[in-house]
């Protein structure tokens, strides 16, 4: 049994795919498993996937169903009592997984730990990511207010974090019901809960690019994040509720953007922060 499980869930990334599987294979921490599950790809992608030869690499492969059911069927599939994730497209240095065992080992009882990542915004255009309106780019240990500290940069991404599998498993994984911020809203769920730490150390390349490329169903076909349902826990948290504003008041604009007013106005009643 391996110490961390990493998933990645898999749809036509046959262009990239294999970059990033070799910077998991790049990790000098080596206790792992690699859980890759394949959604469906009709390209190059599996083909890419058994060019590598390996026995940490397990191939899954299920009918297109959505990112969330992928990463709960590598969950399921898992052995590791700790959960890495990583998308496709995306890129760890040869530190991340090294720099966040010693992060768990130098704060346990956490829900979530995170790495310090960059963004590639452009080819060959890559920024840092801060959060020193928060805390120094140099601190490193338990966030004091992660939701305050997400306000501009988001402290968790999908290819940033580890998480305790008994932790994921509490709040039943990812919510296949909705197709557009399901990480996102787990991530939400489990900061309310429990401490998150954060590392000093940038580990990580989170490929904007890629990932936005992917955005291309209408706006008003997919199926979003209820973020009411957080509402009871809104009304003692004020940083929560500026957190959640910026993303109703993201889902309202992209409402009007596409034509639908009325959402739009629904969404807009239900922001009352005064988004920096």
């Amino acid at each position: 049994m391996a110490f961390i499980s990493i998933i990645i869930p898999l749809y036509n990334k046959g262009f990239i795919i294999d970059k990033t599987l070799a910077s998991v294979l790049a990790q000098t921490f080596t206790d792992y498993e690699i859980v890759i599950i394949d959604d469906g790809s009709t390209d190059s992608s599996v083909e890419k996937i058994k060019q590598f030869d390996d026995c940490r690499i397990q191939l899954f492969q299920q009918k297109n169903q959505g990112a969330a059911a992928a990463r709960n069927l590598g969950i399921k599939k898992a052995t590791g009592e700790l959960i890495a994730f990583l998308d496709a497209d995306d890129y760890w240095y040869p530190n991340h997984l090294e720099e966040l065992v010693k992060l768990i080992n130098d704060f346990p009882n956490c829900g979530m730990y995170c790495s310090r990542y960059q963004t590639m915004i452009a080819k060959n255009h890559i920024i840092n990511n801060s959060f020193s309106y928060s805390f120094a780019d140099d601190y490193r240990g338990i966030v004091s207010d992660f939701f305050q500290a997400s306000l501009v940069n988001r402290i968790a991404t999908s290819s940033s974090i580890i998480v305790p599998k008994n932790i994921i498993l509490e709040f039943n994984g990812f919510n296949i019901a909705i197709s557009n911020g399901e990480d996102l809203e787990l991530w939400t769920k489990i900061a309310i809960k429990n401490n998150v730490a954060i590392n000093n150390v940038i580990s990580a390349i989170y490929h904007f690019e890629a990932q936005n490329s992917l955005a291309k169903l209408k706006f008003t076909k997919k199926a979003l994040i209820d973020l009411n349902q957080f509402s009871e826990e809104e009304k003692e948290n004020k940083s929560l509720k500026k957190f959640l504003d910026i993303y109703r008041l993201e889902y309202a604009l992209q409402y009007r953007i596409a034509g639908d007013i009325e959402n739009s106005k629904k969404i807009l009643k239900n922001i009352t922060s005064n988004i920096p």
